[in-house]
């Protein structure tokens, strides 16, 4: 079936190997079998010659899956190994596998539309007087939050590239801001024990200071979208050793998560209607949105736990937003929407959570199905800060006080490689929302993306005074902001 086809096809650029020395190609075959990342697809046994580059594989795919008016761009596994180059070099070379055995090739369709690395700083925005902690995208990315030590939470305008609105109301550090899904509202925590919620198209608060926490305010996580179309309900997290869920609309308390027995610093809503919090008694511990009950704790860490990521994030995260600017007439639209965007980015895989820690270790869960963790994922010689999954949620990154940033295979906790560059810790990393480049910021003071494909930096930038604590990069994937010690909030571009 379209195998003749396929070998008469010509060479794809006939001048592809004249920058290498002259080397023998390669003769002889495989037989190779297609298989969709997810098992739901599989095609016949195919007879391929060992010198297929991924080109030709693209192209022989998108043929075998009719999809030749419209191709798509695929990424290709053998054995969880990515075919960069061709079968030759990273299979039969690379894995040394046999040609006698028939070769299964899981492929998997990559974004389809494709993020610029941002390589220029388009704006130095001055008026924090105080070290930046935290810089946040709305989900639609239209609009930019920074919360700092000055107590204030500034808006910034994207278009203009200027400051739109000063938030004051707090009195004590800014260490963390949180937008609903439908960007309709902006959530801020301190120091100062108190949450507030402000109206971003006005820059007004809405209402007073919330007070419920004894101690102050760590993080805070809104429901998705997709589980309630009125992103009205938001859970905070504190060094109180308490979780809190509140409704945004009625200001009021629902629940009160309270069995840590040390400050919790992190909370994460889940897309299946669980809550998860990390603190640092050393566990995790798994709640029931609904009725409030504890379902799973899940043990494992040596030390303090510092933060958590879920592999269905950056969907939960954007909502209906996608990178074509789509609008909806209806909250319920919206829902809809979001819905669609959350099943088609899991899939029919569950919900996994990645936990970092002061213990230098990660571990990787499935909280839904069990307490036992997938893997523990050891390397880091210092304590791991942030981790981070790709919006495709098959890669995991993590970021450590050991200056290195590592990745992991976001199904496994396998251990794929480590990125070096930076000469100070690394404080955050946030990835591309075509999954395809990694953002991270350090003590010493640079912005670095890093290619995923060739495993290396891609461009180094400088500009900051001091420390970065804080990066973003849009959902849509045309900016980057990063904010830290030298009060300077930046905006990139490419």
């Amino acid at each position: 079936m379209g195998e003749t086809k396929f070998h008469e096809k010509k060479p794809l650029n006939p001048n592809a190997k004249s920058s290498e020395p002259e080397e023998e190609q390669p003769t002889g075959h495989i037989v190779a079998q297609f298989q969709s990342s997810d098992g739901d697809f599989e095609t016949p046994a195919l007879n391929l010659p060992i010198a297929t580059t991924t080109e030709e594989l693209q192209l022989l795919l998108n043929q075998l899956l009719n999809q030749e008016d419209d191709p798509l761009p695929y990424s290709f596994f053998v054995d969880e190994q990515e075919i960069i180059s061709g079968i030759y070099k990273d299979v039969i070379k690379g894995q040394n596998k046999s040609t006698e055995n028939v070769i299964k090739i899981l492929y998997q369709p990559q974004a389809i539309f494709k993020v610029r690395a941002v390589t220029r700083c388009s704006s130095t925005l001055s008026g924090h007087t105080e070290a930046i902690l935290s810089v946040v995208f709305s989900p639609d990315g239209s609009q930019l939050a920074s919360g700092s030590g000055d107590k204030t939470v500034r808006i910034w305008d994207l278009n203009t590239e200027t400051p739109q609105f000063t938030l004051t109301g707090h009195t004590n550090w800014v260490e963390t801001v949180a937008w609903s899904p439908d960007g309709n509202i902006l959530a801020s925590g301190g120091m100062d024990k108190t949450i507030r919620l402000w109206n971003p198209k006005t820059g007004k608060p809405i209402g007073d200071a919330l007070k419920a926490h004894r101690n102050c305010i760590t993080s805070i996580s809104w429901e998705p979208m997709h589980s309630n179309a009125e992103c009205n309900r938001f859970a905070s997290s504190s060094k109180d050793g308490t979780v809190k869920i509140w409704d945004a609309k009625t200001r009021r308390v629902l629940m009160t998560f309270g069995s840590h027995t040390a400050p919790v610093m992190c909370v994460k809503w889940g897309g299946e209607g669980l809550i998860y919090s990390a603190s640092r008694d050393k566990t995790i511990k798994v709640w029931d949105s609904k009725d409030g009950k504890l379902v799973r704790s899940l043990d494992g860490h040596g030390h303090w736990v510092n933060h958590l990521a879920l592999s269905t994030e950056f969907i939960l995260r954007s909502g209906c937003f996608d990178y074509k600017g789509t609008t909806y007439s209806n909250k319920e639209a919206a829902q809809q929407a979001a819905l669609q965007r959350y099943l088609e980015a899991k899939k029919k895989e569950p919900e996994r959570l990645v936990s970092c820690s002061d213990d230098f270790t990660m571990f990787l869960w499935e909280p839904f199905k069990n307490k036992r963790p997938i893997s523990r994922m050891t390397g880091h010689q210092q304590p791991v800060t942030h981790v981070s999954y790709s919006p495709d949620g098959r890669l995991i990154a993590s970021a450590s006080f050991d200056k290195s940033i590592k990745l992991w295979d976001g199904k496994t906790g396998k251990f794929i490689t480590t990125l070096r560059g930076h000469v100070g810790a690394v404080y955050q990393v946030c990835w591309s929302s075509d999954s395809r480049m990694l953002l991270s910021g350090s003590k010493d003071s640079t912005l670095k993306i890093w290619d995923l494909k060739s495993k290396k930096l891609k461009f180094d930038l400088p500009g900051h005074q001091d420390e970065v604590y804080s990066v973003d990069w849009s959902p849509s994937g045309d900016k980057v902001a990063s904010g830290g010690k030298d009060r300077k909030l930046k905006i990139w571009k490419h």
